[in-house]
């Protein structure tokens, strides 16, 4: 008896083999569905993260003939060693240090105003704050920022930073700014009303951040404006998870914080 093959595809509508290429890290690739093209920089678990030009990562499944080298399609495959790769810079923009311990922590301390604050500065400064030993806290707003930093007590091993929302001439935040004295404490502020305006709209994917009437609760008219779910921890999830380094925040944001760490870490 004649024995017939299961697949009745006509050879000539059958894909052609394409190389299988490991996805070894620096391999630059397309992925052809977004035409995102980026460097390898991780592999796991049927994933590769791609980095591009401009430092931002997108993660892609490893799917046969999923991507573009060099105009032909492959197929990237798990390196035989798929050891994680070691960035050679941190989030912050500073030179990675593989392997350090984190530092016993300083007496010295960073304040910020709210939980959001502190989570985009460990987001993008953590491993230099951690090399450095310096613990960042959140007050929940500074209207009693004098007291807070009279109990604080600085001194010169115990230097005290204050990253503080909407500082700008003539504003409430100004004049509690101005009230802390101590040669030991540095208080420094970003113009921005919420710390979610120190994210570039470009890397959350919106044209600008929505103006939002006086007397109106910022968040809530920002999720409002944007039609997003009235949620503004869920909204602040999803701003937080689009930032992967120093390149989408403002200018405005760095300079501040890059200067209250070394206020605090400085040898008196």
């Amino acid at each position: 008896m004649r024995q017939y093959s299961p697949d009745l595809t006509p050879p000539w509508k059958k894909p052609k083999p394409v190389p299988e290429v490991s996805a070894d890290p620096g391999l630059v690739v397309e992925e052809p569905g977004t035409g995102f093209c980026g460097a390898v920089i991780g592999c796991e678990a049927g994933t590769v993260t791609l980095e591009d030009r401009f430092g931002k990562h997108r993660v892609f499944p490893m799917e046969p003939r999923g991507f573009l080298l060099e105009g032909r399609v492959v197929t990237l495959v798990r390196p035989a060693s798929a050891a994680p790769v070691r960035p050679s810079r941190t989030a912050s923009g500073s030179v990675a240090v593989p392997g350090a311990r984190a530092r016993v922590a300083r007496a010295g301390r960073i304040y910020v105003e709210g939980r959001h604050d502190a989570e985009l500065v460990e987001r993008v400064w953590g491993d230099d704050l951690r090399v450095e030993g310096v613990v960042v806290e959140y007050l929940e707003g500074v209207d009693d920022l004098p007291a807070i930093v009279e109990e604080f007590a600085p001194g010169p091993d115990a230097r005290l930073g204050v990253l503080v929302d909407h500082l700008v001439p003539g504003s409430k935040e100004s004049r509690i700014a101005a009230a802390v004295t101590s040669e030991h404490a540095l208080v420094l502020g970003h113009p921005y009303i919420d710390i979610w305006e120190a994210v570039k709209p470009s890397s959350v994917g919106i044209a600008g951040w929505p103006r939002v009437p006086r007397g109106e609760d910022w968040k809530t008219g920002v999720c409002r404006a944007l039609g997003w779910p009235e949620n503004t921890g869920a909204a602040w999830q999803h701003i937080l998870s689009r930032v992967h380094s120093y390149k989408d925040l403002q200018p405005e944001l760095l300079g501040r914080v890059e200067e209250l760490i070394d206020f605090v870490t400085a040898p008196e």
